[in-house]
């Protein structure tokens, strides 16, 4: 498993446990959504003003969605979208629901229709079209998927029960990863972080059932719960297989005992935010030392990669006590596991029961979710995600044409030229690391829309039969295509997210900023809202990533995406030191009784937010070049800006999620994103006439700045 993979708060599992990845995500949610239409473009610069429609005062900032019985300077998040949160609960069928889910679902329908008329026509057998129509059908076909059953796991499941010794243990692990089902760890291509040009392994902690490490060692009440009803449900599916509700109970219960030992070996999220921490390049013969029971000669082999030299192992205890268990742990326990995380993994690709009890646990228990989405909206997503650009190729023809990237490109420049003024000017870095800091800036990546080298998926075999295969065919798919990369050269025409996600990102390692096409549209830009509504959302999207290159993760690479320390000792203690603002600003928001944000886990996004805010308003009023705009709605350009940051975040969450996304999360809940970072701006006390000690201007002496 690379590290460079997507991201973000609002998964599509959001519930399974994985690599935190390098990429720094700004997004709340990772939707699929189409993007512009051909004349929805982005426009940035004073001749966007010049253009705006009569009824510009309709674009932008939604003055229809405010609580003026709020007061901003003591209420902004909902004197800002108050209406908006009271006429939108949470749909049933959601955990969350917010301004990027309105986005998202009217969207979603446009890929929908892309899908039925690719899935309804007689396409070029191994065309993209023909792969997508049929995966797509074959989801749908329900009479099929329910005659089905679990029939399409069965030849797995007899090679599990097959299975007479730890070598051959271990070729099944090697088999399930290959299939996409997260089996003991996670492997896969990395870049090497010190040698960024380089392509090596990367093996990481893994193998949970439950979201985090921490779900099986935190002693408080709702964790226990938790933990026994993550016990019920297991029971419950392996009696969907057949099995008597005694020998269940036995092998829940080996299960969820052989899974604490892996998560209580496992690093933290915090821990995991350090590169530093976990950067452990290895040879073949340090990684054998390692793990004395794991044969990785013959895993390499299995998994088709023989000449492996190296690999980048992120939690070295962890893979210690994993080979420890292989000998202290029962070979029937073991088989045990392996039959439940392929059932766990494969359960939303098979018949009803097992879709169902899926949904209870990850979705209703975890997440708080009342219905399960409609089939059509999860194939959609899965089509996405197994032919995400095959699908994103024919949305980017329809829905993002050339001019959109120059437009698009245009808007990326204002806010680069805000950072590098910027970082000419901060007072507290010294004339070294600035210079390194412009020297990174100016090697940045730009990617917008869509990728210039699309993905070839001649390899992956579609067809109409069971469902389930196409899936476990996909996943072969991508895990060759993943280890590939090893040996060779970094391919830096690659993209982690698919052309219509609504979502952005920046790789260290790539040193890259990208902004999918999805992205780029109401509410984050619209061509005829006036700039300080676009600079508000959109622009604070780019400075958003732009600033990851510099937070508490980022700085830590240098212009080459390597893992480098370049900053003097004094720059890295004045940079700690306003950090440690940050973190203690949410520290201090309480998510619910007994749950407060956590602040180390949160910080790089929180850094990204209040950099991100801050050039975008400096970048906005350089395109305004001192002019003084008209009032909109009798509202200032300032306060519009101001506004439309915070309308993006706009969001009623379910308890049971928050209490999930506090736990696993990098990113702040929206309504904290909303106004953390305006209530450190003296811009935004100016704008509303705030008072210092109201609760949006912190005062002086804990105001939070860095860029």
């Amino acid at each position: 498993m690379s590290k460079s993979t997507s991201w973000s708060k609002k998964s599509r599992n959001a519930t399974k446990a994985t690599r935190l990845p390098r990429n720094r995500v700004l997004m709340v949610a990772m939707f699929l959504v189409m993007g512009l239409a051909a004349a929805g473009l982005l426009r940035a610069g004073q001749a966007a003003n010049e253009a705006k429609s009569a009824d510009a005062g309709s674009h932008g900032v939604d003055i229809t969605i405010f609580d003026k019985t709020c007061k901003p300077c003591e209420d902004f998040y909902h004197y800002a979208s108050g209406a908006w949160l009271t006429k939108n609960p949470v749909p049933a069928a959601y955990p969350s629901w917010g301004r990027f889910n309105e986005l998202a679902e009217r969207n979603r329908e446009l890929l929908h229709q892309i899908l039925q008329t690719a899935s309804n026509a007689h396409a070029t057998a191994g065309s993209n079209d023909q792969k997508i129509g049929d995966f797509y059908a074959s989801c749908m076909d329900e009479k099929r998927i329910e005659a089905e059953g679990f029939r399409p796991l069965e030849p797995e499941f007899a090679r599990i029960n097959a299975i007479q010794s730890s070598l051959e243990l271990q070729t099944e692990v090697a088999r399930l990863q290959s299939q996409g089902i997260s089996a003991l760890f996670d492997f896969g291509s990395t870049q090497d972080a010190k040698d960024s040009s380089k392509v090596i392994g990367g093996a990481d902690q893994g193998g949970l059932g439950l979201p985090d490490r921490d779900y099986y060692t935190k002693a408080d009440d709702k964790s226990i719960q938790i933990r026994q009803q993550y016990h019920e449900h297991i029971i419950k599916m392996l009696q969907l297989l057949g099995e008597n509700p005694a020998r269940a109970l036995i092998q829940a219960d080996a299960i969820l005992n052989l899974e604490t030992k892996l998560a209580e070996a496992s690093l933290t999220r915090v821990e995991r935010r350090d590169p530093v921490k976990t950067y452990h390049k290895m040879d073949r013969t340090e990684l054998q030392t390692l793990t004395r029971n794991w044969l990785w000669d013959n895993y390499f082999q299995d998994i088709g990669y023989a000449k492996i030299e190296a690999v980048d192992v992120s939690a070295p205890k962890f893979f210690d006590a994993m080979s420890r268990q292989l000998t202290e742990t029962p070979l029937e326990d073991w088989k045990a596991y392996l039959r439940w995380h392929l059932l766990n993994s494969a359960a939303p690709w098979l018949s009803q029961p097992f879709v169902d009890e899926d949904f209870n646990f990850k979705g209703h228990t975890l997440q708080g979710t009342a219905e399960l989405l409609p089939r059509w909206k999860r194939c959609v997503t899965a089509t996405d995600h197994e032919l995400g650009e095959a699908l994103g190729q024919i949305y980017a023809e329809k829905y993002f044409p050339p001019q959109a990237k120059a437009r698009a490109l245009d808007m990326v420049n204002q806010l680069t030229g805000a950072l590098r003024d910027d970082l000419k000017t901060l007072s507290w870095m010294s004339p070294a690391t600035r210079k390194q800091a412009l020297d990174k800036l100016s090697t940045f990546a730009r990617k917008i829309g869509y990728p210039d080298k699309w993905r070839d998926y001649s390899a992956f075999k579609v067809d109409r039969g069971p469902y389930a295969l196409n899936v476990m065919r996909g996943a072969q798919f991508e895990f060759k295509r993943d280890l590939d990369k090893i040996g060779k050269p970094v391919d830096r025409a690659q993209w982690d997210m698919t052309p219509p996600t609504v979502n952005a990102y920046y790789n260290p390692e790539m040193n890259e900023i990208v902004f999918p096409a999805g992205i780029l549209q109401p509410p984050f830009f619209d061509p005829n809202a006036d700039d300080a509504s676009n600079y508000g959302a959109m622009g604070a999207v780019i400075g958003h990533e732009m600033t990851h290159g510099f937070d508490d993760e980022g700085r830590k690479f240098d212009a080459q995406g390597n893992l480098r320390d370049w900053w003097t000792p004094e720059d890295e203690k004045n940079f700690n030191a306003r950090a440690e603002c940050v973190e203690k600003q949410f520290d201090g928001y309480q998510v619910q009784a007994g749950i407060h944000e956590n602040g180390k886990l949160v910080l790089g996004e929180s850094i990204a937010d209040l950099g991100g805010l801050n050039l975008a308003y400096r970048a906005l009023h350089k395109t305004l070049q001192g002019k003084q705009a008209p009032l909109v709605n009798g509202l200032t350009p300032d306060q519009r800006f101001f506004l439309a940051f915070a309308q993006i975040w706009a969001a009623n969450d379910r308890p049971e999620f928050e209490r999930l996304m506090t736990n696993t999360n990098p990113h702040p809940l929206d309504r904290f994103r909303a106004i953390a970072a305006p209530s450190n701006m003296p811009e935004f006390a100016k704008a509303f006439q705030c008072k210092e000690g109201d609760a949006m201007a912190r005062p002086s002496g804990v105001r939070c700045q860095i860029w």
